[in-house]
């Protein structure tokens, strides 16, 4: 299983074997980094065109050269059918398909559970995700993964980290 949480940034964990994986430096699972668009800005870890840039609300201002404030303006704009906020959320959305099918090529999980703010769009993510993820996810004998929204939402990634902790 890999988990991402989507809000300010894009957060992530990856389970193997039911068990989080930390790798061998404990970074493993810090997908928000993962690159993107090679000619995109440095992000705080310095990696160019990250995934969290691209969908991160700590970002919506400057992808929408000012316009936006929040992912949640922007999305108000784009269910009122607003063409640049639409051009904006989608471009946001398929760049988040490209980085889950990156994922699925890496380490073909069964599920990619979304959790965080952002998934508080429902339909306004999850289908334009399905859509992209039908054009960029390699289905190697027709195996597609199953993409799901968190349990508890919003709170995934605090809950999550919460559990970790209390288990240490």
């Amino acid at each position: 299983v890999v988990m991402l949480t989507l809000g300010t940034g894009v957060g992530g964990a990856i389970l193997i074997d039911g068990k989080p994986y930390g790798g061998a430096f404990n970074k493993a699972g810090h997908i928000g980094h993962m690159v993107i668009d090679h000619a995109g800005e440095a992000d705080v870890t310095n990696m160019p065109g990250s995934l969290e840039d691209c969908i991160g609300n700590c970002t919506v201002e400057k992808r929408s050269r000012g316009r936006f404030q929040s992912t949640h303006a922007l999305l108000e704009a784009y269910e009122t059918g607003d063409n640049e906020a639409s051009e904006i959320w989608l471009k946001s959305v398929r760049q988040l398909a490209i980085g889950l099918a990156s994922i699925t090529n890496i380490l073909s999980p069964e599920i990619i559970v979304l959790g965080g703010g952002i998934t508080e769009a429902g339909e306004n993510l999850f289908k334009p995700l399905q859509e992209f993820m039908d054009v960029y996810e390699w289905r190697a004998g027709g195996n597609q993964v199953e993409i799901v929204k968190a349990h508890y939402g919003e709170m995934a990634g605090a809950i999550g980290a919460a559990c970790f902790a209390f288990e240490k």
